[in-house]
């Protein structure tokens, strides 16, 4: 088997979108929306730039980094576990309670 069909090798993290736990790979550079949205779930969003707060969402495991300064979140909403999943980007294995509808059945890496 090829170590690129493994999922136990795969370098890339895993968001898991809580309450219903499905799993999606996020590439390099991808922000939770972008990766979700190309495995087939869609999460609220508007904007895709930190301003409109429609994918506010809370972050239930791991750590994010901000793609913009800026971000429409407050550092109160930061330390209370809220991110903005269009403008954040995953630091490892990250589990968000978000509301998605799925396009498409996802893969679940689990």
């Amino acid at each position: 088997m090829n170590a690129n069909h493994n999922p136990h090798c795969d370098p890339r993290p895993v968001l898991t979108v809580q309450p219903l736990g499905w799993c999606v790979r996020v590439a390099p550079g991808q922000s939770l929306v972008e990766a979700a949205r190309a495995a087939g779930v869609r999460l609220r969003s508007s904007c895709r730039n930190g301003t409109c707060r429609a994918c506010l969402c809370r972050l239930v495991s791991g750590e994010v980094a901000y793609r913009v300064e800026w971000p429409g979140i407050t550092a109160e909403e930061r330390l209370g576990g809220w991110v903005l999943p269009c403008v954040v980007v995953p630091r490892g294995d990250v589990a968000i309670d978000a509301v998605a509808d799925v396009v498409q059945t996802p893969p679940n890496l689990r």
